[in-house]
């Protein structure tokens, strides 16, 4: 009964360690994320077309396709976004377009998923 009740306890507190290392991990990743500054973007030097951007900080995801015309964003496509509850950052977009500049305010509760959309609209510009 009481080796039982040890391994048991052993098994419950290797489970509380990986989650803790785990947990520390993906938050330490996105605390960098938000460190991150987003460089203005210089439309003036892109040509008109289609451009595909990525970025990915663990556990957030997302790839866009951004049009420009007459240096302007006419339209940005998100591809894929894997997120854990930030789907509404989705709605950065228009902000984006709206203002033609990713130094846009992120969307409260969706911190980190607006600053990796951010980033990959800036990296599909670059």
């Amino acid at each position: 009964m009481k080796k039982g009740f040890i391994v048991i306890l052993t098994i419950v507190s290797i489970f509380v360690l990986i989650g803790y290392v785990a947990y520390s991990a993906i938050d330490r990743n996105l605390q960098e994320l938000y460190r991150i500054e987003v460089q203005p973007l210089a439309l003036a030097d892109v040509a008109d077309g289609e451009y595909t951007g990525r970025y990915s900080v663990f556990p957030v995801t997302v790839s866009v396709k951004v049009t420009v015309s007459d240096h302007k964003i006419t339209f940005i496509e998100i591809l894929e976004h894997i997120n854990g509850q930030g789907s509404k950052a989705e709605s950065i977009i228009y902000e984006i377009i709206r203002t033609q500049s990713i130094k846009v305010d992120v969307i409260s509760g969706a911190t980190y998923s607006s600053q990796v959309i951010k980033l990959a609209v800036s990296k599909a510009l670059q």
